[in-house]
């Protein structure tokens, strides 16, 4: 620590990705010197940024000392092992998009390359049985594996959906205890240093100034800081990703929730629905060029498990991201910094990883662009990868029964993408580049699932043996069924979390199988999470 070491840092926006940041800089800038204040307003409403995540927000809790157990409890928490798609290749036709690995790599060839040569062969079923997750989440079936576990168990792979006010309130607390201040008020005025445009500070409407070094912008679609006074500028992906509008409605239902997220392609867009302890989360993203606002809350109450808990809630968006997500000395998080539609339920990942990019090339007050810089190529980058992710979903469709599908279906996409349909289109082929966050299961999921289908497989895999192949195929499956059976419900694993029941597996668990208790896990770096 010197002179020029940040001294004060303003978090401007509550919400998920206030919170979040404010956590995690407590955790990670506590020395003593650097003072953390978060301002926010009651007045203001948060636009909650989902209910359903991805592994990796697994390690930002475990990096917080977070205990697994009381999140699930303060949450409303349930656990998710993916994401099921309805009618998105066509009208009816379901596939499964699993956390975790495919089956495993045998001879150093991916096992989805054994999977379809094995698929010339004979009739096999969906690539899904060969994932521990999917097989676990059909079966409606959870239990988190024990850290030393060698058997199938291991290689289910999960993450959370969970009432994300609910986790801002949360964080709240652990920010409070590690000493972030909190200030109430609304922003009447921002000042700037007339050299650079840097922000110095800002005064709220009752005359407080809360002055800093580093400004966090999490003040969400209106960019207060980042875009209102920065003017930064935005890059819209509607031409790509053309729903802008959603309506959302909680829905009470019965029975055990389900450990895993339904995305139902409707008319002119889709439908999410996130099972949480006490509810049903609900919502329809729509094109508003096919759908007016009406008939969209209509469509969405029809299709409901149960009755409707509040007000349809109205939500407009523009898909893509500021151009600079660091601009000077204020960073973008959150909604302020840029908006995917929630399809693959990366907006809280998308903060987590803003906030890990942050702190890993956290600047001093003089702020070296070399540091700026790498840090708005780094976002760039992963906002690009789930921009071609979700387009990828949308593209790959028979689907023409509606003006909305049939735009989709023959739009032009990035060339980025282009490349990696080609290359699964001629041999399966997925490479993993740069910092992307989607890896090889995800891709060969959505593709196989959506009808993109190989012409041939990697000829590497004809050096391995056919009948050891099929042999080995075989044993994989059986035992992803067998460890599925031993899980208990995922009902009674929530039931144990929250100290109501004991948990017992359906059938006596191995040793390596859990015994249903959060062990502590050994940590990993949040890149290396398959998804």
């Amino acid at each position: 620590m010197n002179e020029h070491t940040i001294r004060n840092v303003v978090i401007l926006g509550g919400g998920t990705a206030g919170w979040m940041a404010a956590a995690a800089l407590s955790r990670f800038l506590n020395n003593g010197v650097t003072r953390i204040t978060l301002v926010e307003s009651e007045e203001i409403g948060t636009v909650g940024v989902g209910e359903a995540t991805i592994p990796p927000l697994r390690t930002f809790n475990r990096m917080l000392g977070i205990d697994e157990q009381e999140f699930i409890r303060e949450t409303g928490g349930t656990y998710k092992l993916g994401i099921e798609f309805v009618s998105w290749g066509d009208i009816g036709e379901r596939y499964f998009h699993p956390f975790g690995a495919h089956g495993h790599d045998l001879g150093g060839v991916h096992f989805h390359q054994l999977y379809l040569r094995e698929r010339k062969r004979r009739v096999l079923p969906d690539i899904s049985a060969w994932s521990m997750s999917a097989v676990a989440a059909q079966a409606g079936k959870f239990a988190p594996p024990a850290p030393q576990a060698q058997s199938a168990v291991k290689d289910l792979f999960y993450a959370f959906h969970f009432d994300a006010a609910r986790y801002a309130v949360f964080l709240r607390r652990f920010a409070d205890r590690g000493g972030v201040q909190r200030v109430e008020g609304k922003v009447a005025a921002v000042a700037q240093r007339p050299e650079d445009g840097h922000v110095t500070a800002l005064r709220l409407e009752d005359g407080q100034v809360v002055a800093g070094d580093l400004f966090i912008d999490c003040s969400g679609f209106r960019g207060l800081l980042i875009e209102e006074t920065l003017e930064t500028g935005y890059e819209d992906w509607r031409h790509w990703l053309p729903c802008d509008r959603a309506v959302a409605v909680p829905s009470a239902y019965a029975g055990d929730p389900e450990p895993y997220t339904r995305a139902t392609a409707r008319g002119a867009g889709w439908q999410w629905r996130i099972p949480l302890q006490q509810r049903m989360g609900n919502g329809l993203v729509y094109c508003s060029a096919f759908q007016q606002p009406e008939a969209a809350e209509r469509e969405l109450l029809a299709h409901l498990d149960g009755a409707p808990l509040a007000d349809p809630r109205h939500l407009a968006f523009t898909t893509g991201r500021r151009k600079l997500a660091w601009n000077r000395n204020v960073v973008a998080l959150g909604l302020a910094s840029g908006f995917v539609e929630p399809l693959e339920s990366t907006s809280i990942h998308l903060v987590q990883s803003g906030i890990a990019r942050l702190i890993a090339l956290f600047p001093d007050r003089r702020f070296d662009p070399v540091e700026r810089d790498e840090y708005n190529a780094q976002m760039h980058e992963l906002y690009e990868d789930v921009r071609d992710f979700v387009i990828l979903h949308y593209k790959a469709t028979r689907r023409g029964d509606t003006p909305f599908w049939d735009r989709c279906r023959t739009m032009d996409i990035p060339d980025t993408l282009a490349r990696k349909i080609a290359l699964f289109r001629a041999k399966g082929r997925v490479f993993r580049e740069g910092r992307e966050l989607f890896a090889t299961t995800s891709w060969v999921s959505v593709c196989l699932g959506q009808h993109i289908v190989p012409e041939d497989y990697e000829p590497a895999v004809d050096a391995l043996d056919e009948q050891k192949v099929a042999g080995a195929i075989e044993e994989m499956r059986r035992d992803y069924l067998d460890v599925a059976a031993r899980l208990p419900s995922h009902g009674d694993f929530l039931r144990h979390v929250a100290g109501t029941a004991p948990v017992q597996p359906a059938t006596p668990a191995p040793p390596d199988m859990p015994t249903f208790s959060f062990a502590s896990e050994t940590p990993f770096d949040f890149s290396a999470d398959p998804l």
